[in-house]
């Protein structure tokens, strides 16, 4: 158990360096599939499924067969992935006893050798929610406690993903900032020189650039930029 615990605290440090080093989504995701199968005893393959408006979707893997298990769920409609990012509850079973619940799915996977699944769900928030899916090949259907492991696994896995959205979400609030300020310079530039050479207030200089911008079509930033421009340049 405390060689699990260390296995578990060494995945923990290498998903938070992922996310320092790499904050995109798509290499976080990568990072939680490698370390799910090195943490979790059996697990000989991982893969991580979101749900969305669209549907389901694989969004990182380790191996194709993996993949290509994940969209035989997604075509039957249902699986152990699909269940657990329903019910929230973790699935754990073997061939044996998923054979009739899943018949087109567990044909799928005994082809391939796969005979055991463990999936849990992943809840970030409203817009980032799915499931993580552990494959091994046998019947072996893991043990209870992989199934506590992959819990608290997950559990970090919800945390290094909500950072990581923050961290997005500032971004793009930084981003859009900082375009908001750009377009608001600009403007004020345009208005000081239509009331210097036209002798108008600042709201009828405004109300220039406004007209200008309906009449032509083009955003009230690129008309105050392209007169900035056109009257600097002389």
């Amino acid at each position: 158990m405390a060689e699990r615990l260390d296995e578990l605290t060494a995945a923990m440090a290498d998903l938070t360096g992922t996310l320092e080093t790499a904050p995109d989504n798509a290499e976080v995701f990568e990072a939680i599939c490698g370390e799910a199968v090195t943490v979790i005893e059996g697990a000989d393959l991982a893969s991580i499924t979101l749900v969305g408006e669209n549907g389901p979707e694989t969004a990182a893997w380790t191996h194709d067969t993996a993949y290509e298990l994940d969209q035989a769920q997604y075509a039957a409609g249902d699986g152990p992935c699909l269940r657990a990012a329903a019910s929230g509850e973790v699935v754990r079973l073997g061939v044996s006893r998923a054979r009739e619940t899943w018949p087109v799915f567990t044909a799928a996977a005994g082809e391939r050798g796969v005979g055991s699944y463990l999936a849990a769900p992943l809840w970030v928030d409203e817009r980032l929610s799915g499931a993580v899916n552990l494959f091994g090949y046998g019947d072996h259907g893991f043990e209870e406690l992989d199934t506590k492991v992959l819990r608290l696994y997950t559990v970090v896995v919800v945390s290094v993903l909500r950072t990581a959205r923050r961290y997005q979400q500032a971004q793009e609030l930084a981003e859009s900032l900082d375009a908001a300020m750009r377009n608001r310079a600009v403007i004020e530039q345009a208005k000081g020189i239509l009331m210097a050479v036209h002798r108008v207030d600042e709201e009828q200089a405004m109300r220039r650039l406004i007209t200008e911008s309906q009449h032509t079509n083009v955003k009230l930033r690129e008309v105050a930029a392209r007169f900035v421009r056109d009257l600097t340049a002389g």
